[in-house]
């Protein structure tokens, strides 16, 4: 625990600032102590990644102070803060996918020769650096070969050689396993053991119960609360947060299972090998899996976007292996992706164009043609059923927060009313409030006749939704539990390959 004396990294006094309709920050005052790890929460559209693009100066506050190690800031750009010491990891990495690590480390801050870039000092520089600090990576590899994980680590590395004593994290775990994320932990409370100061950014209370020090809440705009970790809990954060009691970690009561509406035969593709499974209506199967175990490529597959080469599907009792992604939901499936950037919205397009996507063939379709009027009142009625925050339909996608861009995806896929949902990752990034309101709408969804395939890195959503579960291993399904077998350490050992283990055992007895 950071003592309280501790001299502030980091004074935010009366920060306001205004967007067109939107008070986004409202007087706010925060103070960050140097060698803690200091959590900022708050709900999606809280004020919180504004705040921090006025600390790291990629946005001008139209009133309030900054101040850095004790000194007056007044930040044109992010690299007036770098200067001062600050970094700042987003939720999108700012890496180059074609180039090594150590050559995204010291990028436009490379070590030199005789007037050359030393390439030899760069991939020390990192090994140093790496070692360290517990940020295990080899200085050579291709940034773009490297799970999330570790291109994360790239994104920290470079930070510590550019020298930064304070590291703003933008929802760090919201693409990590949780394997990924204890790890990434581990290094954070290293850091701020060494004297850096660390502010995370996040909605995960497990996590911020467990790595941080201190805690300031953000609702509309405003500090409603500053809690010292050790002495709050889960109940009291979440309540800070949404101004209401959450029920944290609910199971939900089974569903009514009926006639099959997806049934998956020895489906092989890239990265999947012999899957077979079914889905019924009135039921949500969940896939449960470490990262890279396939579940992205099976759902892509069952939606059109990857290429099978065995097996056969069937959606309604209609064989639909070979049928187009369009021909899919033409014929009943709705999906929402993992990526909700590239393949699940387009960001240039306004968020009620986004939620018209999928729709203008159908119902807001009048003789080929999509009537403005109908476009906007449709968009309204879903931003009101999914508590999105935009300032208006017409603005960009693009504009919307990680966390109400989600509930735009989700609410446009379930107003299609499909007889097959497809959802990745429902919650990610996405606030407690609206985690909440998230698995009532499928809750919803299922109990009104609907067939749900759940995938999602969040054991608890996995136990909390699904009326079966499955696990992946290695491209493979292997291993299947009723809602009342699946506990986390059930699920766990099979996720480790322990369900393999024990059939591989079996066989070899018999």
């Amino acid at each position: 625990m950071t003592p309280p004396q501790a001299d502030p990294a980091v004074e935010l006094r009366g920060i306001t600032k205004r967007f067109p309709g939107t008070l986004a920050n409202d007087a706010v005052d925060l103070t960050v102590r140097r060698g803690e790890i200091h959590a900022l929460m708050g709900e999606n559209g809280a004020g919180k990644s504004t705040l921090m693009s006025i600390l790291y100066g990629m946005t001008r506050a139209d009133a309030g102070s900054v101040r850095v190690d004790g000194r007056e800031a007044d930040f044109a750009s992010p690299s007036d803060a770098m200067a001062a010491g600050l970094g700042m990891v987003h939720q999108s990495f700012k890496l180059f996918d074609s180039l090594s690590v150590a050559e995204n480390v010291v990028y436009a801050a490379e070590p030199r020769r005789f007037g050359l870039v030393d390439r030899a000092a760069a991939r020390r520089r990192v090994r140093e650096l790496a070692e360290e600090h517990g940020l295990a990576v080899d200085p050579d590899a291709r940034v773009g070969d490297l799970p999330v994980g570790l291109r994360q680590r790239v994104e920290i590395l470079k930070l510590l050689h550019r020298g930064a004593r304070t590291l703003i994290l933008d929802e760090p775990t919201a693409v990590l396993t949780p394997a990924e994320a204890d790890a990434l932990f581990a290094v954070l409370k290293s850091l701020a053991a060494q004297g850096r100061t660390v502010i995370l950014v996040t909605h995960k209370l497990r996590e911020v119960l467990e790595g941080s020090d201190r805690v300031t809440v953000l609702r509309d705009g405003r500090v409603v609360a500053r809690l010292v970790t050790a002495e709050t809990s889960a109940d009291k954060i979440a309540a800070a947060m949404t101004g209401r009691a959450v029920e944290l970690d609910r199971v939900h009561a089974p569903g009514t299972p009926g006639d099959v509406v997806l049934d998956v035969s020895d489906l092989t593709t890239d990265g999947v090998r012999e899957a077979s499974l079914t889905v019924r209506a009135g039921e949500i199967v969940g896939i449960a899996g470490v990262a890279g175990n396939g579940q992205s490529e099976l759902i892509e597959a069952l939606a059109g976007l990857r290429p099978t080469t065995g097996g056969r599907v069937s959606l309604l009792d209609a064989d639909i292996t070979h049928a187009s992604a369009t021909e899919r939901r033409l014929g009943g499936l709705a999906y929402v992706p993992e990526d909700r950037h590239a393949v699940g919205t387009a960001p240039a397009a306004s968020v009620a164009e986004n939620l018209a996507m999928g729709h203008h063939r159908t119902s807001l379709s009048s003789r080929g043609l999509l009537p403005p009027a109908g476009v906007r009142a449709h968009a309204r009625q879903l931003i009101d059923r999914f508590g999105i925050k935009a300032s208006a339909p017409e603005v960009p996608a693009s504009a919307l927060s990680g966390g109400n861009l989600q509930k735009l995806l989700i609410g446009r896929e379930l107003a299609h009313e499909a007889p097959l949902l497809l959802v990745e990752q429902p919650t990610r990034g996405v606030d407690i409030g609206a985690i909440q309101n998230i698995h009532d709408q499928l809750i919803a969804y299922r109990d009104a006749g609907h067939a749900v395939l759940l995938v999602s890195a969040e054991l608890s959503e996995i136990r909390g939704l699904a009326d079966r579960v499955l696990v992946m291993y290695e491209g493979r399904i292997t291993a299947s539990y009723d809602k009342n077998e699946a506990d986390e350490r059930t699920l766990g050992l099979a996720m480790a390959g322990g369900a393999t283990r024990e059939a591989a055992a079996v066989e070899a007895v018999d």
